[in-house]
């Protein structure tokens, strides 16, 4: 027998005697049993926070780069001899920068203002543009315009590219970087929060690209996935919970829908792909066939939890509502679902988050192409947050590897505001029967 269901020892009088070596050692044992249990259950815990920590750790030391961009101030004089006042959008913006870099770095000779011109990012030109074109008044003005400069230095002015590293091994030669530095002495370096992470859409360039066509891509997404997968799930859930004969067609689409659950992402990609691309001929990279299956992949959630939040419903609301006369279909409507309903909402809210986090499904229906514009409607051709992700990991520009752990913070903080609405509505609403 085991110490367990072994009688304790007798005493001379006949009783136990719970005071003997044996027994203390045996309460002793059992002690040291359970309190090596619950230190590797804090030991598991505490490892799950150290690399929690690790994780979001390095996403901030990565990622914290990508929030700044580097700027530079020119004076920029918007003379006729670049501006053509009758066709603003298409005058001589190249050169007009060429020339303010030259009149704010004076001294420089020719080869040294193309140099300088290439300290300047592509946009440069292109906010000039906008300014001029927004302010025709400025023509023959000199105002300051703050520019972004290039990724290569945007690395240098941030640390991330080594001066001490031989010339031929680095990005940048030393004229090139001497040319930066005067600027810097100059005081016309500057470093602000970087607005167009969340203001631009993608680009080819790391300093110009932003997250607002993943960020309004995921919204059409999850808001076409919503409206389907919403009523539709809580209808499928009402059936089987309340009108369903219990009988084995029921327990056999019981016995799927928890399948489903556990069903791989991808592969209600490739049933999007199949059936809305393929058979239906929907387009490729739009908001709304991902949406569309991302719906298909979060409906057992949905399901399971709204089942879950109707037995949960104490069966004397159901058995009051009958006796005062009500019929099936009030008790369900009228009683039970606005009962049930702040679990249902906390079901579908964590399943829209899961669906936010997906990535496999939306590559396989073509929402990874470069799109430089966000969507103005689901129909429009548009990224999303996971694939952004996806797309910039795999660029080999280095000015693309703090974006990408930038862009996965923003994730990571649309999931978590999720998840937190998800447990107001539950503390908030939930009630204890």
């Amino acid at each position: 027998m085991t110490d367990t269901t072994s009688a304790p020892a007798a005493s001379p009088s006949g009783k136990n005697d719970w005071a003997s070596s044996e027994i203390r050692a045996r309460v002793k044992k059992r002690n040291n049993s359970e309190a090596r249990l619950k230190y590797i259950g804090l030991a598991a815990i505490g490892f799950a926070f150290a690399m929690l920590a690790v994780l979001i750790g390095s996403l901030v030391l990565t990622g914290r780069h990508a929030f700044t961009q580097t700027h530079v101030t020119l004076d920029v004089t918007f003379s006729e001899e670049f501006i053509n006042p009758e066709n603003l959008a298409r005058s001589d913006y190249r050169g007009l920068m060429q020339a303010s870099v030259a009149a704010s770095l004076p001294g420089l000779a020719e080869d040294e203002q193309r140099k300088a011109v290439g300290v300047l990012s592509n946009a440069a030109q292109f906010t000039a543009r906008d300014r001029i074109v927004a302010e025709p008044t400025l023509i023959g003005q000199t105002v300051k315009l703050n520019v972004p400069t290039s990724d290569a230095f945007d690395q240098l002015a941030k640390g991330l590219i080594d001066r001490e590293t031989p010339e031929q091994f680095r990005r940048l030669k030393d004229d090139e970087i001497a040319i930066f530095d005067r600027m810097v002495a100059d005081d016309r370096v500057t470093k602000p929060f970087n607005t167009a992470l969340l203001n631009n859409a993608d680009s080819r360039f790391p300093e110009l690209a932003g997250l607002r066509g993943a960020i309004v891509g995921s919204f059409w997404a999850l808001l076409t996935c919503f409206v389907l997968s919403f009523p539709i799930g809580i209808g499928a859930a009402i059936y089987l919970e309340e009108f369903a004969p219990k009988n084995k067609m029921s327990d056999f689409i019981e016995v799927n829908i928890n399948n489903l659950a556990a069903v791989p992402s991808v592969v209600f990609g490739l049933l999007g792909l199949a059936v809305f691309v393929g058979a239906f001929g929907m387009g490729r990279s739009v908001p709304l066939v991902g949406g569309m299956v991302l719906a298909l992949m979060t409906l057992p959630t949905i399901i399971i939890a709204t089942r879950a939040a109707l037995k949960a419903v104490p069966p004397s609301i159901r058995e009051a509502a009958l006796g005062v006369g009500a019929s099936k279909q009030q008790v369900v409507f009228h009683h039970v679902l606005p009962l049930a309903m702040p679990g249902i909402l906390t079901g579908t809210i964590i399943g829209l988050a899961q669906a936010l986090g997906e990535t496999a499904p939306l590559l396989l229906i073509g929402m990874n192409a470069f799109v430089t514009a966000a969507p103005s409607t689901p129909f429009d051709a548009s990224t999303a947050l996971p694939t952004q992700i996806f797309i910039w990991a795999d660029s080999p520009e280095r000015g693309f590897a703090s974006r990408t752990s930038a862009a996965i913070l923003v994730l990571l903080g649309f999931l978590v505001m999720m998840n937190a609405v998800a447990i107001y509505l539950r503390s908030r609403f939930e009630r204890n029967w």
